[in-house]
């Protein structure tokens, strides 16, 4: 990189104003400055003199018509020149409108015979492309040509299969080196893109029916490394890729474990944390470190770490497609988990050494945003970054057969981005599911143009994990001294209403409603248990675990579990583990086993769920209609599916939420027998258990009468 020495320096902060800088040292009362250009030298109009600590600030205006991807110079009145550096004019609305591209081209793309290269990088004043051999030798350096809309590009003849390339930048006399933010291959850790024949990544895919309803769908989360590293997952191929091909899979008790697990479980979307390139993890010595992925590096590539082969660019590709269409052999479809919020390091970021500036927010300060917590927002209004965006989606949707996305920190991203996003994505695959993180988080875009949960009317077909959902049942995710109302804590009872009804009062319809009490974030839910009361009773303890489960599964909205949750997943009471060891983040498949029990629990709501769909109503009107809340007891939640007969084998459904009572009830005053489908410690939906119109509420859990 180029060290330039100015004297003083100058900025074009809008397209017709520039700001200069100037040491108090070379300040004079009779200021001036010049543009120079090829016709002349114009003299610009000073109309603000700014004092800020040791400089002087300048706000000058011009009438030139200045042209992106040339230098021009600065003169003052005593001949001193310094170069016109591109400042904040980059984030302005005449700049997106300017150098707004719309084509579809970005990347590398491969012919046997030749490669076409484009870049997007229109305050640079040259670009150039660099190409390797796969022992780093470098090749070639060759200029590429300023094209349409601020893109670069060049066709390089010949067959480049398998060759690794960059691109280097001129931008404010500084030379900088970035991987393609479009290559759709990387060598080990991301060092370069890599140019690959897209023939040779295409693999037979196995097609789902269409999914008819979002509320028929249950999620699954996991971690392609977390799924099969421990020692008694049964699986060969730990912590990789192929692990998620391995069928008939069990552990040392004989009990199943894998995709053949996940599919005997019954839910019908698996989310995968990312799956993208990520950093922090070495790819040549993957298990000297963990991370979730959620430090992104290159967008449209694979992670390598779960590779068999991470040297080759090809192979982290081809088994990862496997992958999905392994998911899919076994009926399950896949969600992407996503981050299209923030970089890992916003400097050594390809977008900020192509268009420094352009692709992160900025406070009207001019200092980077933090919404993230990272260091870095992306500015998802900006039109090139919207468009990366959808570019990136809609690849990973086409390229890999998947079925949705969910987004990281989604609150990030602004409301017409997601409209946008899923104008696109439903027009590839309408059954597609899209969920993401609907918080409020501090970044510098107006509040009814974020992505949050409080504008979730704006973008209706887009679902929001629910946090109050989760913050109501187990306690808040922010006080461990919180009681929810699975620790008895009465005062929860008017607001478990509304989440059992699908949260009305914060979403439209119960799809938009991601129900759930435990993901990869923050403490599972048994240690949040362990820490809240760690003197009680394990069966208690287990009890309650149990309750806020069902309370998920039998909800109106989309039910979401965490790997594991079913059988009592811990992380040893580690609450952010994002970067923890396998034994603390692994899925200890023994437990699956030990809590074999509560496994079968499970297994028998989900399949409760789907056989009635009265627990998954796809409209409020529905629910309204059907779903009524008994004030009888007003200290237990209890409520009516009434008139559901044509949804499923029975025509009233009563289901109670106990956690502390112990007493009897009457079902209805209505004459007719009731049977038990599911108590506290089984299911009976095979062999339901007929009772009269009394029934009996002694232990801590849920209970479902029907009938017919």
């Amino acid at each position: 990189m180029l060290k330039i020495n100015r004297k003083y320096e100058a900025f074009l902060d809008q397209i017709n104003e520039i700001a200069i800088l100037v040491p108090k040292d070379l300040e004079k009362e009779d200021k001036a400055f010049y543009i120079k250009s090829n016709h002349g030298n114009e003299l610009l109009t000073i109309k603000q003199k700014v004092n800020i600590e040791s400089h002087v600030k300048y706000i000058c205006q011009f009438t030139s018509d200045l042209q992106f991807g040339q230098t021009y110079m600065i003169i003052d009145e005593r001949g001193i020149e310094t170069d016109l550096q591109i400042g904040s004019v980059i984030r302005s609305v005449e700049f997106d409108h300017l150098f707004a591209y719309e084509g579809n081209d970005l990347g590398a793309i491969y012919h046997k015979e030749k490669t076409v290269f484009k870049v997007w990088s229109p305050t640079a004043t040259m670009v150039k492309i660099r190409l390797y051999q796969q022992n780093k030798t470098e090749l070639g350096t060759y200029d590429m040509v300023r094209c349409e809309k601020g893109t670069w590009s060049i066709v390089l003849e010949g067959d480049f299969e398998g060759y690794f390339y960059t691109y280097l930048a001129c931008v404010n006399l500084v030379w900088r080196e970035a991987v393609d933010p479009y290559t759709t291959a990387v060598s080990i850790n991301g060092e370069y893109g890599v140019i690959v024949d897209k023939e040779k990544i295409s693999i037979p895919t196995v097609e789902l029916p269409i999914f008819k309803q979002k509320t028929d769908a249950i999620i699954y989360e996991a971690h392609i490394r977390d799924f099969s590293i421990h020692e008694d997952s049964g699986m060969i191929h730990k912590g990789k890729y192929n692990a998620w091909l391995e069928k008939g899979t069990k552990n040392k008790q004989g009990d199943s474990t894998g995709i053949s697990y996940m599919s005997e479980l019954g839910v019908t979307h698996v989310e995968l944390l990312p799956v993208n390139d990520y950093e922090e993890v070495d790819e040549n010595n993957p298990l000297a470190s963990y991370n979730w992925g959620y430090n992104p590096l290159h967008f449209f590539a694979p992670e390598g770490s779960y590779s068999m082969d991470p040297t080759n660019p090809y192979k982290r590709i081809i088994e990862l497609k496997h992958v999905v269409q392994s998911l899919h052999q076994q009926g399950l479809r896949v969600i992407l988990d996503v981050v299209y919020n923030h970089v890992y390091s916003k400097e050594d970021s390809s977008f900020e050494k192509l268009v420094p500036g352009y692709y992160f927010r900025y406070d009207g300060n001019g200092i980077p945003s933090n919404g993230t917590g990272v260091g870095n927002d992306l500015a998802s209004e900006r039109y090139m970054v919207r468009k990366f965006i959808i570019d990136c989606a809609c690849y990973w949707m086409n390229e890999y057969n998947i079925d949705g996305f969910r987004f990281d920190l989604m609150g990030i991203l602004d409301v017409d981005t997601m409209l946008a996003l899923q104008s696109e994505i439903y027009a590839l695959k309408p059954d597609s599911l899209l969920l993401g993180e609907g918080w409020n988080l501090d970044t510098p875009l107006p509040f009814e143009k974020k992505a949050i949960i409080p504008n979730a009317n704006k973008i209706p077909t887009i679902s929001f994990f629910n946090d109050h959902f989760r913050d109501v049942i187990k306690g808040s995710t922010f006080s461990v001294h919180d009681r929810g109302f699975v620790y008895a804590n009465l005062e929860k009872n008017e607001q478990m209403k509304q989440l059992i009804s699908g949260s009305p009062s914060m979403f439209k319809e119960p799809h938009q409603s991601i129900n759930y009490v435990e993901s990869h974030d923050n403490h599972t839910m048994l240690d949040r248990f362990l820490s809240f009361c760690p003197t009680e009773m394990e069966g208690s303890r287990l009890a309650r675990h149990r309750l806020a489960t069902s309370i998920v599964i039998l909800s109106q909205g989309v039910p979401f579990l965490h790997a594991g949750q079913e059988f009592f997943r811990t992380k040893n009471s580690v609450e952010n583990s994002y970067n923890s060891p396998d034994e603390i983040n692994w899925i200890n498949w023994s437990n699956r086993s030990i809590y074999k029990e509560n496994v079968e629990y499970v297994k028998g709501l989900i399949k409760l769920r789907k056989l009635h769909a009265a627990f998954r109503f796809p409209s409020s009107l529905q629910i309204n209609k059907h779903l009524v809340f008994k004030d009888e007891l007003p200290q237990l939640i209890t409520y009516q599916l009434q008139e559901v007969e044509h949804l499923g084998p029975w025509g009233t459904i009563f289901v109670v939420h106990n956690n502390h009572l112990n007493q009897t009830f009457t079902l209805s005053l209505t004459k007719g027998d009731w049977q038990i489908v599911v108590d506290p410690e089984k299911i009976y939906l095979n062999e339901p258990i007929a009772i009269k119109n009394e029934a009996k509420i002694n232990k801590i859990g849920t209970y479902v009468f029907c009938k017919n």
